[in-house]
This record gives structure tokens, sequence and C-alpha cells, in this order.
């Protein structure tokens, strides 16, 4: 098999490349995120990633292409509905890299964060391999997540705070539990 695998950051990647190579699957890993801001978190993810894949011989593809106002330009309409957006984007460009390429399938370790919507994923997924003729293949890596997150911390790898886009930055601020007011 000729996978080439979409990483969305490092610490997912960890249990990701680990379970493939244990099935005697040696990935190509993929960085296309222009989901990812502001610039200095792409960057720090963009970086972690390429000095992990050397650090574990990974072959690794860039396309390196940090797309903000694109991202806002198509979002805009609904941002509630900007995941989808981000999902079609992303494997749209893995699967055309793929075909490109001469792979013959696809995955994506976003696959491994239960944080993510599997199914509405998968159905972008399997709608980018069609639309550019190559397999998408599905693994539900997320049984490892914690453990993979466990390692990348002990492997001092750059942890983010937020899945990627600036309006899910937003969202971990807004969550957090506002101090009570004095009496």
């Amino acid at each position: 098999m000729n996978l080439l695998l979409h990483i969305c950051c490092a610490p997912c990647s960890v249990t990701c490349i680990e379970d493939l190579r244990a099935q005697g699957i040696e990935p190509v890993g993929y960085w296309y995120n222009p989901n990812i801001h502001p610039f200095t978190e792409y960057r720090a993810r963009r970086n972690t990633l390429t000095e992990y894949a050397k650090s574990i011989g990974l072959r690794l593809e860039l396309e390196d292409e940090y797309g903000l106002r694109e991202f806002v330009r198509n979002v805009a309409p609904d941002f509630d509905k900007r995941c989808l957006y981000c999902y079609q984007v992303r494997m749209e460009g893995a699967a055309r890299f793929a075909a490109e390429h001469g792979f013959d399938t696809f995955s994506s370790t976003l696959f491994v964060s239960p944080y993510q919507n599997h199914d509405l994923l998968r159905q972008a997924a399997q709608a980018a391999g069609e639309k550019y003729g190559v397999e998408f293949r599905y693994w539900d890596f997320s049984v490892r997540f914690r453990e993979g997150q466990a390692k990348a911390r002990e492997l001092g790898l750059y942890m983010q705070k937020y899945c990627g886009c600036i309006f899910s930055e937003e969202e971990r601020y807004r969550k957090k539990k506002k101090p009570a007011a004095p009496v």
C-alpha cells in the first residue's frame, strides 16, 4: 500500500504512525493545513512536525500554504459550519496530492481525535477520494488518543491548545469558567 497520511500536527501523528508501521505500512506524511491560525500557531505546528518527522525517519511532503484570507472568505457565510469547509479543503488537498504523486491511498491523523466529527470528516474524505480517483482508507485511531498525547508530552512536542482555526481558539476562551463576582 502506497499511503499518503495527511497530518494535522505532530502530537496527533505519534500513535497513528506507530499503528500503521506495526501493520507493515510505511506512510508518507503530508502537511496541508491552511485552516490553522494565527500564523505563529501555524508555524509552531508545522515546524514541530518537520522536526518530529526527521526524528522518526518519516518522509514528509509540505504544502506550505498559510490560508487565513481564503479560510475566512469561505467560512464567513456561517462560522458555525466552518468545520465542514475545514475538512473538505484538507481532504481535497490530500486526495489531489495523492493522485498527482502516484499514491493509491490516503488517510488522516485527524481520525485520532475524539473531538473531531468522524462521520463528517469521513464523508469529506470519501468525496475527495472519489473526485480525484484515489482510495480513502479510514482508521479509527482515536482508541490511542490519550496515549499519543502522553507520548507527545514525553517527547517535548509542541502541544496546541485548540483545534486550529481562529474561531476554535476563541471558543476555548469562551468555555473557560469565569471567576465568581466579588460579594
